[in-house]
């Protein structure tokens, strides 16, 4: 078995939303208590429903987005924890490939 590369432990995370109708906060449980793991060598696909929040946890796990609560385990480090300068390193390891293909060209390659 390939070493562990990526693990995500009970990652979750909240958006707050004004009703215009009612005038209250709304909250809406985007990603809630995710886990799972990824070896070296593996590819991952992750698929749902529109809205289920797959978006959300690929940005949780690159730290585009901050989760409320969880770990993101890179190469064994909990990369929540570091400096934004420090994820410059990781960033370059790790890639998301959004919906939408004529974003998700590389942007340091020209074309």
């Amino acid at each position: 078995m390939s070493p562990l590369l990526l693990e995500v432990k009970n990652l979750s995370k909240k958006f707050f939303v004004k009703s215009e109708q009612f005038s209250e906060i709304l909250t809406i449980d985007a990603v809630n208590s995710v886990s799972l793991s990824i070896n070296q060598g593996e590819v991952m696909a992750l698929v749902g429903e529109s809205g289920c929040g797959k978006s959300t946890l690929g940005r949780c796990i690159l730290r585009l987005e901050e989760p409320d609560t969880g770990e993101v385990l890179f190469g064994g480090k909990n990369i929540l924890a570091l400096h934004p300068r420090e994820m410059k390193i990781y960033r370059q390891k790790m890639q998301i490939i959004f919906q939408d293909p004529f974003a998700s060209l590389n942007p340091r390659k020209s074309i």
